[in-house]
């Protein structure tokens, strides 16, 4: 994995410093803070399948485990020294031509932890008293919303008469809003537990000579950004490289583009002074998906500029603060601690 250096603007202060200390007739003092260090540790592995990732007020790391397509999806929990357990088991796992449809992110919201599960499900669950290393619950004693119901009784105008709930945030009115990454939309879903969807998300023009002339730009994480939604998209196939778009979406369903010229985006968080910071889940090949070739890049409406290369598949994106990210890793089956020292 290669680290990228930080953007110039979080150097503001250390270079303004430092051009007072370099000028002439100065020397360098030997006591002057170095530019901060971007450290990559894989944190846990072992996984089958990772995919959402959430923390909880204590600092313990939430995993969804889409599992091996035998009902054996879970959650895991990790201590923030990298120890895992298995915390919630027996979730459906299923798999549809060469997708999961199995748990895939998370939210802590309201005292409870909300997973977007198989079949346009949302499972909650009340963990505030589990402790890692109690035996896990199970599935089936979770209370359930039925998502999908919702979506595939909707007229949309390009209907894909399928439902998978994928990405998930909280605005600060209380509300969820939620992206379908097999309806290509968002929808919100109140305080009170109303669903309605707020927009469809548009495809693209394929650039390439093969596969549709139009390529379905599937929603994958959203985040609420001064009122209005960012919501990452992974380009179907031939999933063409540097054409993958972040939109922006109003909460009154009106979309346009935030920024382009990405390729493959699974996961969007808030990121820093740098811009928001996205997932790159890596580039196609004529096997497929290209070990080794996903980025975390910061995006701020105009520049790209990567933070991380060669990752290798990466999936979800959870912020601990402003300096810290974890990632998990669906080419490794871990998940990566990454940060500033």
């Amino acid at each position: 994995m290669k680290p990228f250096p930080y953007n110039k603007i979080f150097f503001a202060g250390i270079l303004s410093a430092s051009a007072i200390l370099l000028s002439p007739g100065c020397s360098k003092k030997s006591d002057d803070p170095a530019p901060p260090k971007l450290v990559v540790t894989t944190l846990a592995s072992g996984f089958a399948s990772p995919n959402g990732i959430a923390t909880d007020s204590v600092g313990n790391i939430w995993v969804s485990d889409q599992g091996t397509g035998a009902n054996d999806g879970k959650i895991w929990v990790i201590k923030p020294g990298g120890e895992k357990f298995p915390a919630i088991i027996n979730f459906e796992s299923i798999i549809v031509g060469a997708d999961f449809d199995a748990p895939s992110h998370l939210l802590f919201a309201d005292g409870l932890l909300y997973i977007l599960g198989a079949k346009g499900k949302m499972y909650k669950a009340d963990v505030s008293s589990f402790v890692p290393g109690n035996p896990p619950m199970t599935a089936s004693s979770l209370g359930v919303e039925d998502i999908g119901t919702v979506v595939l009784s909707h007229p949309f105008v390009k209907n894909t008469h399928q439902t998978h709930p994928y990405g998930i945030t909280k605005a600060p009115d209380g509300s969820f809003y939620i992206t379908d990454a097999a309806a290509n939309a968002v929808l919100r879903r109140s305080r009170t537990g109303i669903y309605s969807v707020v927009a469809e998300v548009p495809g693209v023009a394929n650039p390439t000579p093969v596969g549709p002339p139009m390529v379905e730009s599937v929603p994958t994480g959203v985040i609420v950004d001064h009122g209005k939604l960012l919501v990452s998209t992974l380009l179907g196939f031939p999933f063409p490289p540097g054409k993958a778009v972040i939109y922006q979406i109003t909460t009154s369903g009106e979309v346009s583009v935030y920024q382009q010229g990405f390729t493959t985006l699974v996961d969007i968080v808030q990121g820093n002074n740098n811009g928001h910071l996205v997932a790159e889940h890596g580039t196609f090949g004529s096997m497929g998906f290209t070990k080794n070739t996903g980025r975390l890049v910061w995006a701020n409406g105009q520049a790209t500029t990567p933070l991380v290369s060669d990752l290798n598949l990466p999936v979800g994106i959870v912020q601990s603060n402003d300096h810290t990210w974890y990632v998990t890793s669906l080419g490794d089956k871990s998940v990566l601690k990454v940060s500033f020292e």
